[in-house]
């Protein structure tokens, strides 16, 4: 039998509080194609994502919407049974496909879930609820991807249990169902690896940041333009910003009155972090001359003062600040210009890593250089915003696996 297509469930936050079956025709009528029970379980993840669009960030949302979607899709095409009778064994059968979906359920790039014509919103067509992850700068035209090679990461699947077990969670605060089979069925979960190796902290290396800084730098004095640019790549690397917590946001936009200076003439930044938490980072005296240029290049005085409210980082048109997205774009044509510099300049094994980067590479980068300047872990942990300091000594320390490695470089073969 073949298996049937998944299409899209749920638009964005903003569109899906006021959702109408009227604007989103093909949407209601799939639901009504299938059984009752359908409508009530897809009525319970709307229900769901509004909460978690209320109380979370929108990376939140997002990741947790395309998670339920999942699931839902599954339960209602593959499954055939409702929620309220899954129990531990079809969690785990889901685990499985999760782990190997079939080919109609990938797409190899990401796709809007709906697209707006003639006054309603359709199902995009492109769309799948699995994406395989195509190498940079590959020709999917002359060598189509395999999908068959699509498999999970341990974080991804790690996503996909938490998601699971919260929406599970909700239901039953909520009185609609009386049990969590997610939760018991994840210790078993036979796609889990115990991890006890060794972690590698995704960052650049100095000469590696050096080609992202000087091609940044080059750009800027080149033309005026990339100023946006250089200023973003010094604000991720040096102040360890998650590209979020430098974008505008429904409910903060970062302004440059958030730069502020203490009695003391030290600078700070005051961020909006992760779990809707504000915390003030320090702002180096080397970091005020990139601000100072930035600030000049925008027609704006050398340093903030307390009443300002223009963007940190404006738009390109328009008003307001950048989203994440728009930051990412203007990060990876900084990325992708070194690593053709360097490739070019050192060779590609030396060069490689910046073909992999992303944004948060740079926060790793920064923070993972103050721990080798020697700087004091809890002033560290602050400047992050880590919950505690065992969370910046795993991620960047690992005091005890640098003693081990040293330790066993003397080791003979004979």
């Amino acid at each position: 039998m073949a298996i049937p297509k998944p299409v899209p469930l749920y638009p964005i936050y903003n569109e899906l509080k006021k959702l109408s079956f009227g604007d989103y025709m093909e949407l209601g009528q799939f639901m009504e194609s299938g059984d009752p029970w359908w409508m009530t379980n897809w009525c319970w993840g709307q229900e769901f994502l509004n909460y978690i669009g209320r109380n979370k960030s929108q990376h939140t949302f997002t990741r947790f919407r395309n998670e339920t979607e999942r699931f839902l899709l599954w339960v209602f095409l593959i499954k055939s049974k409702p929620m309220e009778q899954l129990r531990k064994a079809d969690i785990l059968e889901y685990a499985d496909f999760c782990w190997q979906p079939p080919a109609s359920w990938i797409s190899l790039a990401n796709h809007e879930k709906f697209v707006f014509q003639d006054g309603r919103y359709t199902q995009n067509p492109s769309w799948a609820p699995y994406k395989l992850k195509v190498p940079k700068n590959s020709d999917t035209n002359l060598s189509p991807p395999d999908k068959k090679k699509y498999k999970p990461s341990q974080q991804t699947l790690t996503a996909t249990f938490t998601a699971v077990i919260a929406f599970y969670k909700y239901l039953m605060n909520e009185e609609h169902l009386y049990g969590n089979p997610a939760q018991i069925a994840k210790p078993d979960c036979r796609h889990f690896i115990k991890d006890s190796q060794v972690k590698e902290i995704r960052r650049l290396t100095e000469a590696q940041w050096q080609y992202v800084f000087n091609v940044a730098l080059d750009l800027a004095n080149e033309d005026r333009l990339y100023e946006r640019s250089l200023f973003i790549i010094c604000a991720l690397k040096t102040l360890f910003l998650r590209i979020s917590e430098l974008s505008e946001r429904k409910n903060w936009t970062p302004v440059m009155s958030h730069f502020w200076q203490d009695s003391d003439g030290n600078w700070w930044l005051k961020v909006f972090g992760k779990g809707r938490k504000l915390r003030d980072i320090t702002v180096p005296e080397s970091f005020i001359e990139y601000l100072k240029r930035y600030r000049k290049y925008r027609g704006l005085t050398p340093l903030p003062s307390p009443s300002e409210n223009w963007p940190i980082v404006e738009k390109i048109r328009g008003q307001g600040g950048m989203t994440s997205r728009q930051l990412t774009r203007i990060v990876q044509d900084v990325l992708d210009k070194a690593y053709d510099k360097m490739r070019l300049l050192e060779g590609e094994d030396n060069a490689r890593k910046l073909k992999e980067a992303s944004t948060h590479w740079l926060r790793h980068t920064g923070a993972s250089m103050e721990v080798e300047r020697g700087r004091a872990l809890k002033d560290l942990s602050e400047d992050l915003g880590h919950a505690s300091m065992a969370t910046t000594d795993t991620v960047y320390v690992q005091t005890e696996n640098r003693v081990r490695a040293k330790s066993g470089k003397n080791r003979q073969v004979n």
